[in-house]
């Protein structure tokens, strides 16, 4: 069963238990998905990959929003933002530990003989596609920094 197909009958138990802050965050989703889908011009399903890319923004939109609502004291403004960006991650594959991403970013720096910042990109761009959707961007960045300037 394809995502969007997963996204409708969530949306409609959603409908059903009443629950707005699930159905907006659903809508959300749709209404992303629908937007990436006109936008190459063809009704053709998007793949799985670009599917989880688009969630991960969403998540991370929300997350992001709710830290500045969080510095200007809006906690009534950001509880709404992490309880939308609870919902849609639920339709992530599970996250990896900063353990498992660092054992995955040794092995990729070990692989291309990569040495020092300069070659940050190149380590990146592997441990980014070997983990698609499994971790979030900024902590393999974290992570990569931390290998490679030791």
């Amino acid at each position: 069963m394809s995502l969007s197909k997963d996204i409708m009958t969530a949306m409609k138990e959603a409908m059903k238990a009443k629950d707005q802050n699930a159905l907006a965050s659903l809508r959300a989703v749709k209404s992303a998905i629908l937007l990436a889908q006109t936008e190459t011009g063809s009704k053709e399903e998007l793949t799985e990959d670009q599917e989880l890319k688009i969630l991960q923004k969403l998540v991370k939109q929300r997350k992001d929003s709710a830290v500045i609502f969080t510095e200007q004291g809006r906690n009534d403004l950001a509880e709404p933002e992490l309880a939308q960006a609870e919902v849609i991650a639920k339709f992530l594959p599970a996250q990896l530990s900063e353990e498992e991403v660092a054992k995955v970013v040794a092995e990729v720096i070990a692989a291309t003989g990569a040495e020092g910042m300069k070659d940050m990109g190149k380590v990146m761009g592997q441990v980014s596609g070997k983990l698609a959707g499994k971790a979030d961007g900024k902590t393999i960045s974290t992570i990569v920094k931390a290998k490679l300037s030791s």
